[in-house]
């Protein structure tokens, strides 16, 4: 009572300075008892009643049905949450779908459902090199810790292949891995990603790779490299790799064992590449060599 007698005494069309400080929505609907229980109380069994409530009410169903999402993964409800997006998410805007779906693909991480994690992934990768991400646009605002910033479409697609690169090495498909964390760093490079193909080259066995990608990350030769907690994680890989690099390892037959990337996947993939560094007149050596290895178990 307190809390609605507080609103009602903002001036109409100004925004309430207790929302404001509280990072609330002004009002006294479902989705604002929600947020006011989620945020302001500590509630989140509350909150997902009142959350349940502004969906069934159509007050602000996307925002409702997303957010409820994150509270029940916060109290281990992944399950739940997941067949609520499913279930709900036709009732929601066609903008917010992008966002459910990163929502669904954090909560697959969670609970261990990898293989729909990668489809999922897949999938965002595909509407990208369709030209449907973004509304078509080359940008978009994101929000982290309550700030707004821009991502662009090259940010994205490594965001996503990175993410699909480790959700490949859940599953032990290095070879998968390696292909999309190479794609990754073409299009925007980072230590993390540099450390993780570095891991999945490790788990291969081949050291003298995997210490070369290590040394541009201590060395700072990669955008972000100088932050603490890369320049940690690389010296950490290191130890795996300095004292077995050398002699270089013999060199034995490669198997398509651990790949799974279907062809239109990899052409769409070629394709963006295209477009955002032209120069480029030939396929990746990576996907000529995975090109040789299927022609051979053709044979």
């Amino acid at each position: 009572m307190e809390e609605s007698s507080r609103r009602s005494t903002s001036r109409k069309g100004e925004k309430d300075p207790y929302c404001v400080i509280h990072k609330l929505p002004s009002g006294d609907t479902p989705y604002v008892r929600a947020k006011h229980a989620q945020l302001v109380e500590k509630d989140p069994e509350v909150a997902i009643v009142l959350f349940w409530k502004a969906i069934n009410a159509g007050d602000r169903v996307d925002s409702a049905l997303k957010d409820m999402a994150v509270v029940m993964k916060q109290l281990d409800r992944t399950e739940e949450a997941i067949e609520a997006i499913k279930s709900f998410r036709s009732l929601c805007s066609k903008h917010a779908q992008e966002s459910l779906d990163n929502v669904l693909i954090d909560l697959y991480k969670k609970c261990g459902r990898i293989d729909e994690q990668i489809d999922l992934l897949k999938q965002k990768l595909r509407l990208i090199y369709q030209g449907e991400a973004f509304n078509g646009k080359p940008t978009k605002t994101a929000r982290s810790h309550g700030k707004k910033f821009q991502v662009s479409i090259k940010q994205e697609t490594s965001r996503i292949l990175g993410n699909l690169g480790w959700a490949y090495m859940q599953k032990s498909k290095y070879m998968a891995a390696e292909v999309v964390y190479k794609k990754a760093q073409m299009i925007d490079p980072d230590p993390n990603k540099a450390c993780n193909l570095a891991l999945c080259l490790i788990k291969q066995a081949r050291n003298m790779e995997a210490h070369s990608i290590l040394s541009e990350v201590l060395e700072g030769k990669i955008p972000g490299s100088e932050d603490c907690k890369a320049q940690n994680r690389a010296q950490e890989l290191m130890l795996y790799v300095e004292p077995r690099w050398l002699p270089p390892p013999t060199k034995e037959k490669k198997t398509t064992t651990g790949f799974d990337l279907e062809d239109d996947f990899i052409d769409g993939l070629e394709k963006l590449l295209k477009e955002w560094t032209p120069v480029r007149t030939k396929r990746l050596p990576i996907f000529e060599e995975i090109s040789s290895y299927r022609n051979k178990v053709a044979y």
